[in-house]
């Protein structure tokens, strides 16, 4: 069955609708009428972008939807149809757009010190939005400047923000030194973060290998980063025989973290969904900071020339 998107966030009384025929009933009495002008046909980061939230939309008018995106909607074009599917199968995105979130809030749970989040996004993400973010959360948004502009106009239309007591920064990912500009709008690197790669456009392998630097560069050991690589970056490395394992394994370690590639098919048993099919488009990860951040090693530096100086004027004085 297919029915027109609607432009507007979906009320928790149509979110929470049981059954297909029932979620396009409450869309159409509601008269959520389409009106949604990101449609750009001829930018291809517009057309990716709309392309995951779209999906989004579709898994939130499920009958028992992984997750429940209420502002999607309000970002899919007027001529874009979304046909409901009832049956148990899942897009990789939105099987990936689950375990995220997940991990994501799980993390923050588990740990009161945790409230820095960093997202790699299209422009189009509504993490920020969407999800319950503990109190004094810090979310960066690093994404393409133009799509997030179009996209934050349209969401604060119907009235999307974040918490009250959250602070929500984007920072364009066209900008010469990212890592300088997260440390002038407040990143602490001394203090513990999460970080999610999801959507950003890479146009190749070594523009993610800045992206790691920078990782690197800013997260406490014991940091996490986790998401969605697409799969061509392995194939990228002419001459570099291995595996994609082993490709992961070398790329990660080389910026200091230990990286486990998440089989999609064991992510799918674990909600009890089957997927919409198996591709190897795309790589699952989770990865874990092993080094020292920058900042950790300057205090470190700083306590031990401290001690130094100490020990030197005690030798000093008992001679």
């Amino acid at each position: 069955m297919e029915i027109l998107v609607s432009p507007t966030p979906l009320a928790p009384a149509i979110a929470n609708t049981r059954g297909s025929l029932s979620h396009a009933a409450a869309i159409r009495k509601r008269n959520l009428t389409p009106r949604s002008k990101l449609n750009h046909q001829n930018d291809s980061l517009y057309q990716a972008a709309i392309e995951r939230a779209s999906l989004r939309f579709q898994e939130t008018l499920r009958p028992d939807p992984l997750f429940v995106d209420p502002y999607a909607g309000c970002l899919v074009p007027t001529n874009k149809f979304i046909e409901v599917d009832v049956t148990p199968r899942l897009p990789l995105y939105c099987l990936a757009t689950k375990f995220i979130d997940d991990k994501l809030l799980n993390a923050l749970g588990d740990d009161d010190d945790l409230r820095q989040v960093v997202l790699f996004t299209d422009g189009m993400d509504t993490r920020p939005y969407r999800l319950n973010w503990p109190r004094s959360t810090l979310v960066f948004d690093i994404s393409p400047q133009r799509v997030f502009g179009e996209t934050t106009l349209k969401l604060k239309e119907v009235g999307a923000r974040i918490g009250r007591s959250c602070m929500f920064i984007h920072i364009p990912c066209e900008s010469a030194n990212i890592e300088e500009m997260m440390r002038n709008r407040g990143f602490k690197g001394a203090r513990p973060s999460i970080w999610v790669f999801q959507g950003l456009p890479l146009v190749n392998l070594a523009r993610f290998k800045e992206i790691l630097s920078v990782i690197s560069n800013l997260a406490t050991k014991g940091s996490v980063l986790l998401g969605e690589l697409p799969s061509w970056l392995s194939a990228v490395d002419a001459g570099i025989k291995s595996t994609k394992t082993q490709w992961m394994d070398n790329l990660f370690m080389s910026n200091g973290l230990r990286v486990n590639i998440i089989g999609y098919e064991n992510v799918a048993r674990d909600f009890e969904k089957e997927l919409e099919k198996v591709d190897d488009n795309h790589i699952l990860f989770i990865a874990e900071q092993l080094r020292f951040s920058d900042e950790q090693m300057e205090t470190w530096s700083r306590e031990f020339r401290r001690i130094e100086e100490e020990a030197d004027e005690e030798g000093f004085e008992e001679l």
